[in-house]
């Protein structure tokens, strides 16, 4: 008995406590910032804190029931009563966004979320609410949308084709020159639909190289033959580079692409080219030949004078011969000839014969030494060729090249500068307009993040294309002189690769041939490229230096090497490219590389001085 009676007194006391404490829970809501309001179980308003009274300029007697509605926006109105209805009947929280009319008479975005109290039976007893000022989250929705479609409007406008992946190597985006080259729809070509357009015979290949290349986080350059809308198969070369976020943090791929038919021709026709130069070594004439060193006669066999366009005599020296050698090539010839040992007995030579006629005839002499017990050579056994149809091919083959080379020079000139001037620009017009949204509009610190983040990417994207158009073509080649581009080079790419790249140079002539600094360039380009990519060396020497006749160029590291031969029979360009511009250069370079044992490259290129002088003068 006395227990009860005590819970009574604690009963009354309770109750006669609890208005005060919800006037006291009252008077702090209606501090809170938040609006909040309670409805009863059939949805009717019952309180609305001073918050949402004062926002919405209405009394506590026009909100209550329904009368809240007049401070919604006419347009926002009838689907917000429609979610609020709906939620009521299924009796589950829920959410809705709407415009409020403000204390300043102006309508604001709110998200307003709604949840139903039950009682120990599970009945509703009470509705819950709260409105959230979601205006500048709206605003800078709205900044972001704009922003990127003023990136699609710069991307739809390039020159070039333009993709987009995700972390998931799928392909979330591709600019017009894209959709407009293969005539599909860019619902068509995301994800991994753009490979239905790859040609069969490449697309193994092709999916490879970019999956172990993203997997890795590396740069790619791949060529494919894509459809085009008239069902024509063109060869593309797709370059790809990583994205990274702000923290860094990896953010998928952006790749160009670009048609490259036409020079895939042009390298059908070089390839033409050398198998007909194949074609006229092995039917070419010949002649087989003993020279006694002690004696100075040659045994020659078969129509030798017929080949060579010559008189024949009953003895034939060497002498004799070496009168009919073209003057420029005597010395050569004499040269190689007294360079025969026994650690290198073999010899090959081409020179030019000046027949009796006059004509000049090309001619390849190969050859082995024998040597006596001091090893000095006794004689020489070998074959001589007529080489002239030879040349005349491989002078064919040279302007092939050099026509392709130098169609690949305008081409990466032309795209570089279209990157630079057009592309570059409008990205960074970009990053300007992102940071302005940032100054017009108040927005929270998730949404100014999310700016800073698209931002970062597009100044990204623009530092990614600068690199881009730099690899295509070095503008201070042009403007400062070959010593300073390849200054410049070494030190952006020891920056971007973390390579510690020590350049050198000395008695450099000023100024360089365009042609020879451009070849020169060009190989160092590629051999650092190699080493920062593949040699795993931190540390790579490059050297610059002149001589009266010839300019040198060595590139060394001590990395982990290659196969020189495995290379040369592999898909890449980069061995033969150097190898090529060397050539029509009439220089010479030597390659080095031993798995494990780093890389040396040595260059050097004929030169006159004089004659550099007199260019500059005239």
């Amino acid at each position: 008995m006395v227990a009860k009676a005590a819970g009574r007194r604690n009963g009354k006391k309770a109750r006669a406590k609890a208005p005060k404490a919800e006037s006291d829970l009252r008077k702090a809501i209606d501090v809170i910032p938040q609006l909040i309001w309670s409805a009863s179980p059939d949805g009717a308003v019952e309180y609305c804190n001073q918050r949402w009274l004062e926002n919405s300029r209405l009394t506590l007697e026009q909100a209550r029931g329904w009368g809240w509605a007049a401070a919604i926006h006419p347009e926002d109105r009838d689907e917000l009563l429609a979610t609020w209805r709906r939620l009521l009947r299924e009796g589950e929280l829920g959410q809705a966004e709407a415009r409020l009319r403000g204390a300043d008479g102006t309508f604001h975005w709110f998200l307003i979320s709604m949840m139903p109290q039950r009682d120990k039976r599970g009945q509703i007893v009470r509705w819950y609410g709260t409105n959230t000022d979601i205006e500048a989250r709206k605003n800078a929705e709205k900044a972001l949308a704009e922003a990127e479609n003023r990136f699609k409007l710069i991307a739809d406008t390039a020159p070039v084709l333009i993709w987009i992946s995700d972390t998931d190597k799928l392909c979330t985006y591709f600019n017009k020159a894209w959709l407009g080259f293969t005539g599909r729809s860019l619902e068509t070509e995301l994800g991994n639909g753009w490979a239905e357009g790859v040609h069969p015979e490449d697309l193994k290949s092709c999916m490879e190289t970019y999956i172990q290349s993203f997997d890795r986080r590396e740069e790619f350059r791949m060529e494919y033959r894509l459809r085009r809308d008239d069902g024509e198969y063109r060869w593309v070369l797709d370059i790809g580079v990583p994205r990274f976020n702000q923290d860094h943090t990896f953010a998928g791929y952006i790749g160009t692409g670009f048609d490259i038919t036409e020079r895939k021709r042009i390298e059908e026709e070089l390839r033409k080219g050398e198998e007909r130069f194949r074609l006229a070594s092995q039917v070419g004439k010949m002649f087989a030949y003993e020279w006694d060193m002690d004696t100075d006669v040659i045994t020659l066999s078969g129509e030798f004078a017929q080949i060579l366009k010559i008189e024949e005599q009953a003895h034939t020296t060497g002498q004799h011969l070496l009168t009919k050698i073209h003057p420029e090539d005597r010395e050569k010839f004499v040269t190689e000839v007294t360079r025969i040992n026994p650690g290198q007995p073999q010899l090959q030579i081409s020179f030019r014969v000046v027949g009796s006629d006059g004509n000049v005839i090309w001619a390849e002499r190969t050859g082995r030494g024998f040597f006596n017990e001091q090893n000095k050579v006794q004689r020489i056994v070998g074959m001589v060729t007529d080489i002239t149809e030879r040349k005349r091919s491989e002078e064919i083959v040279a302007n092939v090249s050099r026509r392709l080379i130098e169609a690949q020079d305008q081409e990466r000139l032309r795209i570089a500068r279209e990157l630079h001037d057009n592309t570059n620009q409008r990205l960074a017009l970009l990053a300007v307009g992102i940071e302005q949204i940032k100054i017009d509009f108040p927005i929270g610190a998730d949404l100014r993040g999310r700016l800073d983040e698209i931002g970062q990417n597009a100044v990204e994207i623009t530092r990614d294309l600068q690199a881009l158009s730099q690899k295509l073509h070095s503008s201070k080649l042009n403007y400062l002189g070959l010593v300073a581009a390849m200054r410049g080079f070494c030190g952006e790419l020891s920056e971007k690769y973390k390579v510690n790249v020590v350049f050198e140079n000395h008695d450099v002539p000023s100024p360089v041939p365009p042609e020879v600094s451009l070849c020169l360039f060009r190989v160092l380009q590629e051999a650092l490229h190699n080493t920062a990519k593949h040699s795993g060396a931190r540390k790579v020497e490059a050297r610059l230096w002149g001589t009266p006749v010839e300019i040198h160029l060595s590139v060394m590291d001590l990395g982990t090497g290659f196969d020189l031969e495995a290379a040369r029979k592999g898909p890449g360009l980069g061995l033969v490219s150097m190898e090529e511009r060397v050539r029509l250069m009439k220089g010479t370079i030597s390659i080095e590389a031993h798995p494990g044992l780093g890389t040396a490259i040595h260059v050097h290129v004929p030169f006159s001085r004089e004659a550099s002088s007199m260019s500059t003068t005239g």
